[in-house]
């Protein structure tokens, strides 16, 4: 399974030479948030293992919060209830990113998108529209939230980000300081890693290099949505996606996370704003006509 905004457009991850590696690494493959993931982690043993195991218990307590696969995960219920009363801390610190990257974007980030994209999937689009919108979303009491009648919310727009930001911190917490990390983004602490960049259509474009950053990728023709990209305009169905590929590089997992999400919608004044945000590195783009440019 894949997720529908997760799609591998960054690739060949590898370390890049250093006479300073001593054993293999331990390395993990599996599935987070419905979609494969892997862990590379360089150090002794006796440190990289118990790391490891506090890694996947970090990602499988958060899928519990925000996966749509899950259907007693929270983020199920509340779609499912319209109403959650007692949201764990980490919802709330997701939702705050969620609020301040709508914010930065004009509206393009916009996680109430699910009951369109839903009703496209199954091609029956009515009159869910109506129902986008973030500023719909309310609090409920001090810990809780509200969805509006018939709203719908995916998190697979930033929580892979958000779940690889919080790994990174654990792995870290048990004294690693040479990993990688794939949970759909990728963040690299420690040595250099090198990556493929690739565009559904054109294929590898260029490489990337990551050193205590991040980097998320978005692709919205990677997975065909009726006749659609997989991310929607949360404004209407008739807005297409303005680029084949986004991707951005920041020291933030979940904000590079959000950003490549909503910057496949936005003209390039947007983005080259969008490009002096504290925490932003670089923003890729290949355009519809495979051209890549750097914003």
């Amino acid at each position: 399974m894949i997720t529908r905004r997760r799609l591998i457009a960054i690739s060949a991850a590898a370390a890049l030479p250093s006479a300073t590696r001593a054993a293999a690494p331990v390395r993990w493959s599996g599935i987070a948030l419905g979609a494969e993931a892997t862990l590379t982690l360089d150090g002794p043993e006796e440190t990289a293992r118990p790391a490891l195991d506090a890694a996947l218990s970090e990602i499988r307590r958060l899928e519990s919060y925000f996966s749509l696969y899950d259907p007693d995960s929270i983020l199920s219920r509340l779609n499912r209830d319209g109403a959650i009363n007692e949201a764990p801390r980490e919802f709330h610190d997701l939702f705050s990113h969620i609020d301040r990257i709508h914010t930065q974007t004009g509206g393009l980030f916009d996680p109430t998108i699910q009951g369109p994209w839903a009703a496209l999937a199954r091609r029956e689009l009515r009159d869910e529209w109506g129902y986008v919108g973030w500023r719909y979303v309310q609090t409920r009491g001090s810990r809780g939230f509200r969805l509006i009648n018939n709203q719908q919310m995916t998190l697979n727009g930033i929580a892979q980000g958000y779940i690889t930001d919080r790994v990174v911190a654990v792995l870290k917490d048990h004294g690693l300081t040479d990993a990688f990390v794939d949970i759909g983004e990728q963040s690299a602490i420690g040595l250099p890693r090198r990556l493929g960049l690739e565009d559904p259509v054109q294929g590898q474009v260029g490489t990337v290099t990551l050193r205590n950053t991040a980097i998320a990728t978005s692709s919205p023709m990677a997975t065909p949505l009726a006749d659609h990209g997989h991310i929607l305009h949360p404004e209407s169905p008739s807005w297409s996606p303005r680029w084949s590929t986004v991707s951005v590089e920041a020291t933030s997992a979940t904000l590079a996370d959000g950003l490549s999400t909503a910057l496949c919608l936005a003209e390039m004044p947007r983005i080259r704003r969008l490009r002096g945000l504290h925490g932003v590195r670089r923003i890729l783009l290949v355009d519809l006509d495979g051209n890549v440019r750097t914003a």
